[in-house]
């Protein structure tokens, strides 16, 4: 059967635009529906965190991002009248050292405004009812406004959200729980305020709130509200005014209350449908991880996908998705149940232990650094993924992010060639030549990577030493080499996601081999 698009994605918020749009940056047509007749007009989610800044900076798309938001450099927690720490985010590494501050909708726009650059556009008023899965494809039933209409495609993906109707038509199960204390959220200014705007304040009182900064010197106002009928500007101004007695809460809009869920799916893959976003994990506000890793999702699903459906890679490739993205959910959900829990502590005792600990976290140094890398998002780590290869080292191993912070460039002073924003669709090989390097081994890895030019699993390759040859190597300084921890010769594969696919301090050929095999072979998760 003819196929209307190689990819159905239900659902066009931020994790499904940014799906579409990587798709159809590699020339994988894409059908991406949305129930709504038009995108929301204001949405609860606030952060985007610095990995998520430095995705969209690849995309080229950082400027206007940054122009629509403010910094939140910095998270100051506090609790019974006093200030407990901060999370610095200038500690993280990231080339963009802070928080971004600025609503979903806006984010959204953004991302449709490029899928559309790319040729591609959301349908919306169009809701999936049914799924019918054969050994080819999938026939997808779609309800639009007036009428139902049938589309075969190859493989659907649910971004639909907490309430997925893809997950629910594969017949996929969820575990966790529901989160039973409410929260609320209101945007306002505050007259009266005293400190910085770049910023976001964490209050552990009774009720417990989060101010994280918008632009034009707004806050967005999360709480745990007092009782269910509870004023929520009253209820905020009890917990604030400990703090600043004479702030105050003016031009209040978006009261909502809402209810949060700890859930992640069972298995994000059921034969050719596959899920992302909220519809594969749901964890507390509290932290804002969950806008931001559904991103994170589509940016891993979606060169696999490409490679798949091109028919450069086996379908097996997509197992490598849950292997990586699952864990990750886990582990977001884990620390915001962890952090939910400390927020709405009642016990004198327990607060006072729970303050206790959060300030012995903010005086060691080593804490305070992994506080902000965990808060940045840049301590996600694929290094169990069946599909990365190498030993580990402690400078940069398999399965980690190319540092953000090291851009390679030649010591003539052109611009850097290689660095972590680069746009790219592939996987980049980069050698690079330490101060032991053997010159006939790095001259031997020329015709090594000539043997993957124009090749689908390698978008380009780059040869650096520090003591360059006049062999077609280009000199970079000692200092990127020893960041690295090269001092022979190291084949780095970086995937399209940034992460480190392989490394390969010796044998450099058939281990290239072998990594191009374990993307591309059937039996490759066996």
């Amino acid at each position: 059967m003819k196929t209307d698009a190689d990819i159905l994605i239900v659902g066009a918020g931020p994790t499904g635009l940014m799906l579409a749009a990587e798709l159809q940056r590699r020339g994988v047509g894409c059908l991406l529906i949305d129930a709504h007749d038009k995108p929301l007009t204001w949405d609860r989610a606030t952060v985007v965190h610095p990995r998520s800044i430095e995705i969209f900076d690849s995309l080229g798309l950082a400027d206007r991002l940054l122009k629509a938001g403010v910094p939140q450099r910095t998270a100051r927690i506090h609790s019974d009248g006093k200030a407990l720490g901060e999370v610095d985010l200038s500690l993280s590494g990231s080339r963009y050292p802070f928080n971004l501050g600025v609503s979903e909708e806006v984010t959204e726009a953004i991302l449709t405004d490029y899928l559309v650059q790319l040729g591609g556009t959301p349908t919306r008023s169009t809701r999936l009812i049914g799924l019918a899965e054969t050994e080819e494809g999938v026939l997808a039933t779609l309800a639009g406004e007036s009428e139902e209409k049938q589309v075969f495609v190859r493989w659907v993906v649910g971004c639909d959200g907490h309430h997925s109707t893809v997950r629910s038509l594969a017949g996929i199960g969820q575990d966790g729980h529901d989160i039973e204390e409410p929260w609320a959220v209101f945007d306002t200014t505050i007259e009266g305020w005293p400190y910085s705007h770049e910023a976001n304040f964490v209050y552990f009182d009774e009720p417990p709130i989060i101010l994280t900064a918008l632009p034009d010197e707004r806050w967005r106002v999360y709480l745990r509200p007092s009782s269910e009928q509870s004023d929520l500007v009253e209820d905020a101004t009890g917990t604030l005014g400990r703090y600043v007695p004479d702030a105050r809460f003016i031009a209040v809009a978006n009261p909502t209350r809402f209810h949060c869920h700890t859930k992640v799916a069972k298995k994000y893959r059921s034969g050719r449908l596959l899920l992302a976003g909220d519809a594969a994990h749901t964890c507390s506000p509290i932290q804002g991880h969950g806008m931001n890793s559904g991103m994170q999702d589509a940016l891993n699903l979606a060169w696999k996908l490409a490679l798949v459906c091109k028919g450069h890679c086996s379908h097996t490739l997509l197992d490598s998705y849950e292997a990586e993205r699952r864990p990750v959910a886990q582990k977001f959900t884990a620390s915001g149940d962890e952090a939910d829990h400390a927020q709405v502590l009642k016990s004198p005792d327990d607060r006072r232990a729970r303050d206790a600990f959060i300030r012995g976290v903010f005086a060691n140094p080593a804490t305070r650094h992994q506080e902000a890398v965990a808060e940045a998002e840049l301590d996600i780590d694929y290094g169990a993924s069946p599909i990365v290869m190498g030993a580990w080292h402690d400078a940069l191993a398999p399965g980690q992010l190319w540092p953000s912070d090291i851009d390679i460039r030649p010591t003539d002073g052109v611009p850097a060639v290689f660095h972590a924003g680069a746009k790219r669709t592939g996987h980049v090989a980069i050698v690079i030549g330490g101060d032991k390097a053997e010159p006939d081994e790095l001259t031997g890895l020329h015709g090594i990577l000539d043997a993957y030019a124009g090749s689908p699993l390698l978008e380009a390759s780059f040869l650096f030493a520090t003591q360059a040859p006049d062999r077609g190597f280009a000199r970079i300084d000692q200092t990127v080499a020893e960041r690295l921890g090269v001092s022979g010769v190291a084949l780095f594969v970086v995937r399209p996601d940034g992460y480190l696919g392989l490394r390969a301090d010796q044998h450099h050929g058939e281990a290239l081999a072998a990594y191009a095999e374990r993307l591309r072979s059937p039996a490759m998760l066996a």
